[in-house]
């Protein structure tokens, strides 16, 4: 039948007779490029067939422990970090935000004095149980009555302010700059101001020892601070930051109290870290609100705003504002969680909100020196027409320039890529056995041959199928059965 035929034509036409396939084997064996293995079938001397043997054994073992071991490493992602510093002609400069450490106008808590505990209560200067305790009923009434109050506006208005009577004096590079070239944003501060935001052109610095000079008159008679719940200070607190980043104070502000002369000198540094499994960063994360991502903006805007169904005044976004209830209720539940509970994690790949890929920091070394002498303390009294008190107790001077024009780069680079994992196999590969990619498709080749011929000759050895024809057919007839002829 059909598998009768394809027995003949695999025995006459792809499976090759011995004496063939041994020859076959020789000539492998003489022509290969793998070097070594001709010397064992061309000698006749069984000593050097069995030396050479044993060189070539040893030299394989060896290939192939090397081999391992560089996939093995490989496949442990590891990673080096260099460090390299970058001079260049000119350097942007960085992003500038100041915010008084007095968030709110005397006449405002004067008026609304629980808008100024509930404030102090999100940002985490008050425990909440302690002022329930205190301001139960009255919290209460006032959040009851109240819903629609908004306390975005409310900040807007009574918070800190940046004109000509609080920014004394300004100068960039040489030029003067005013209160219009600085972009107000909200903060643990209330309002705040950042100088050289991500929508002005990118300013440039083409010499060292100059920058940013201002002169800040922080209007002390207006505080409203308590220095019984933490704040004893009076000055300008002030960030660093990249252009496209957010403001970040919490713990990373600097301060420079009134009375005082703060001289900043700056660097850059960029940090890029390699993506998983190499780093920890997931390029792919996006944040709705913030232009690039960050952990800190990740941790605020998608724990917070999952949680409340609703955005803070103090992060970005357009999203719908927290009305006063949830601002309460909500936002300083997600805030307290975030930080002493612990319910988001920062830094591995598999946390809520991973390492970013490239970050930029703006290390600073700060000398400070008593504000003015007796003439120059006569001059802005004169000046201002204030007493020569209120200049030491409300003048604050604060210096911000780079140190040199040079920005250092931290990479995180993949230790082994690809292309040096082949070239380390096919050097490992040609020292010991003198093979190359030539040599493989050889091999590849003689393996796969002799695995056809394995193939055929196990179907070959497989048991004959029934025979499926007429019954009558295969059975003798009565004429047949009467001679006693016998089928074979």
């Amino acid at each position: 039948g059909t598998l009768e035929k394809i027995r003949l034509y695999l025995i006459k036409k792809l499976l090759p007779h011995l004496e063939d396939r041994r020859k076959y084997h020789q000539e492998f064996a003489s022509s290969t490029s793998f070097h070594g293995v001709h010397n064992i079938v061309q000698t006749r001397s069984k000593t050097r067939k069995v030396l050479w043997l044993l060189v070539v054994a040893c030299c394989l073992a060896i290939v192939i422990w090397q081999i391992c071991s560089r996939f093995i490493y490989y496949f442990s992602w590891p990673t080096t970090t260099t460090v390299v510093v970058q001079y260049v002609e000119n350097i942007k400069f960085p992003a500038v935000t100041f915010c008084n450490l007095n968030r709110f106008q005397a006449h405002a808590v004067s008026n609304l004095k629980i808008i100024f505990l509930i404030w102090n209560i999100v940002s985490g200067v008050l425990q909440k149980f302690a002022m329930e305790d205190k301001y139960s009923q009255e919290l209460n009434d006032f959040l009851l009555g109240n819903q629609n109050f908004s306390i975005k506006e409310f900040t807007r208005k009574n918070g800190f302010y940046l004109n000509s009577s609080t920014l004394l004096e300004c100068e960039f590079f040489g030029k003067p700059c005013y209160p219009q070239d600085f972009e107000h944003v909200f903060t643990e501060y209330g309002n705040c101001f950042t100088f050289n935001h991500n929508d002005l052109p990118a300013r440039r610095v083409s010499l060292s020892g100059r920058g940013l000079y201002l002169l800040f008159d922080v209007q002390q008679e207006q505080f409203t601070d308590e220095p019984a719940i933490g704040y004893t200070d009076a000055g300008i607190t002030f960030v660093i930051h990249s252009p496209k980043e957010l403001p970040r104070f919490d713990g990373l502000g600097l301060l420079t109290p009134v009375g005082m002369h703060a001289q900043v000198a700056i660097r850059q540094l960029k940090s890029i870290i390699q993506e998983y499994p190499w780093g920890e960063c997931k390029p792919d994360i996006k944040l709705q609100y913030q232009k690039i991502y960050s952990t800190n903006g990740c941790l605020q805007e998608r724990y917070i705003q999952d949680w409340c169904g609703c955005l803070p005044f103090i992060l970005p976004g357009n999203g719908t504002e927290c009305d006063l209830l949830k601002f309460y209720n909500c936002v300083y539940p997600a805030v307290n969680d975030i930080e002493i509970k612990g319910l988001c994690t920062v830094g591995t790949h598999n946390s809520t909100c991973p390492a970013p890929c490239e970050e930029t920091d703006y290390p600073t070394t700060v000398t400070y020196s008593s504000f003015g002498g007796e003439k120059a303390i006569k001059y802005f009294s004169a000046k201002l027409k204030k007493s020569p008190e209120y200049i030491r107790q409300n003048l604050v001077r604060i210096d911000i320039k780079y140190h040199d024009l040079s920005y250092k780069v931290t990479q995180q680079q993949k230790a082994l890529t690809i292309s040096e994992l082949l070239a380390d196999v096919g050097g490992q590969l040609g020292l010991f056995c003198g093979a190359s990619m030539i040599t493989i498709i050889e091999l590849l080749e003689y393996i796969f041959t002799n695995f056809c011929w394995m193939c055929i000759f196990l179907l070959l050895k497989a048991p004959e199928m029934p025979q499926w024809n007429n019954p009558s057919q295969n059975q003798p007839t009565h004429k047949e059965k009467k001679m006693g002829i016998q089928e074979c």
